[in-house]
């Protein structure tokens, strides 16, 4: 007999969003595609509540470490005692899985066909302990984690937006299908939660393909492209930012550690009523690694950890790094949509030059989707 879903009531979900959960067969591969602002990371931890309740392991997979750490708070507050379901990177759940000494490619990843032969050849027809896999921000892997998963879970439930895509391994939404298997269920959630409609105005200059998301219910300020002199600037405008709203949590999404660590030094001299934070993958624990994203102040991070993230406020800074790149390519815009897609009410885009970049050229001169603030 099939397993039977069994729906748990999440008061935190819209409407939409817990039919759509409750619709997702606990048994089975299913690939749940939206916008962003559309729930999508919520619903994946949701879904691993649900899975967990079935007694088998089961875990949260993202590729960015920051992701996993906000996946983490999410599931603490929803998990069912009894029924624990944990947040991991993909990076980690495959060490763990396979140990510390598995084999990568040239591209970074690990040989996903070697750990494909592997399991298929210690493969079990009943065992306990393969765990259900949930993904989030499913894009941004490769299409060889998603042949391994189908092989290595239970069921593997993946939630992305192809239009998302910040890697150079990556998968589309057909890509992703492909490799789970024929029978895997696609489902789609509709909705923006997360921005203004002036914000995802924006959003949608760059945006890459799909269907066109409805605007969002609530309304705010119109994003600013801001003219900066130097270093000083930014950080004197972060800080000014920061005491307006004291209470907002503030990211700033640069280009490079460089300009990140250049800015946490001016702006911890800044007395800012909280301690700003960066955000270091390279760092392997402590204050450049664990961070508390729930807290109000200002968090530095780079473009390639900002998937999945939400802030009240979001400043990228330094848009002139990109000048010399094809305004029209769809890297550059998938970029800009991910970073202006993280702010939930204000929006700054900064420059530095003579010029702006060419990708902001002709926004300034749109009123209806932002409006120009010299420093």
């Amino acid at each position: 007999m099939p397993p039977v879903n069994t729906p748990v009531l999440h008061p935190d979900l819209t409407p939409a969003q817990r039919d759509c959960l409750e619709a997702l067969p606990l048994a089975g591969n299913h690939v749940v595609s939206g916008p962003p602002g559309s729930g999508k990371s919520l619903l994946a931890a949701h879904r691993a509540v649900h899975l967990a309740l079935t007694g088998r392991p089961t875990l949260l997979l993202s590729r960015s470490n920051l992701l996993r750490q906000l996946l983490h708070g999410t599931l603490h507050g929803i998990t069912v005692p009894g029924a624990p379901a944990e947040a991991a990177t993909v990076h980690g759940w495959v060490l763990r899985r396979f140990g510390r000494d598995v084999p990568r490619t040239e591209d970074g990843w690990f040989d996903w066909t070697d750990l494909v032969h592997r399991v298929a050849a210690a493969l079990s027809t009943d065992d306990a302990d393969t765990p259900h896999l949930v993904v989030d921000e499913g894009q941004d892997l490769p299409p060889g984690f998603y042949r391994l998963a189908r092989l290595a879970a239970a069921s593997v439930t993946v939630f992305a937006d192809e239009c998302q895509r910040l890697t150079e391994t990556n998968s589309t939404l057909t890509e992703i299908t492909a490799a789970l298997g024929r029978s895997t269920g696609r489902a789609e959630i509709a909705g923006n939660h997360r921005n203004t409609r002036e914000i995802a105005a924006l959003a949608e200059h760059f945006r890459t393909g799909g269907p066109r998301p409805a605007p969002p219910a609530r309304s705010g300020p119109l994003p600013v492209i801001r003219h900066y002199s130097g270093e000083k600037d930014i950080a004197d405008d972060i800080a000014a930012t920061a005491a307006r709203n004291p209470r907002h949590r503030i990211g700033v999404i640069v280009s490079s550690l460089r300009t990140a660590t250049g800015l946490m030094r001016r702006l911890e001299r800044a007395d800012l009523a909280y301690e700003p934070r960066l955000y270091s993958s390279a760092a392997s624990s402590g204050r450049y690694r664990d961070i508390d994203l729930a807290r109000p102040g200002v968090v530095l991070v780079h473009r390639a950890s900002a998937k999945g993230l939400d802030f009240d406020t979001v400043v990228i800074p330094d848009t002139e790094t990109d000048a010399a790149t094809d305004p029209t390519s769809a890297t550059l815009r998938m970029a800009y949509y991910v970073m202006i897609t993280r702010a939930r009410e204000q929006l700054v885009l900064g420059w530095q030059g003579t010029r702006p970049p060419r990708h902001l050229e002709g926004l300034d001169g749109r009123p209806a989707l932002v409006e120009t603030a010299e420093q």
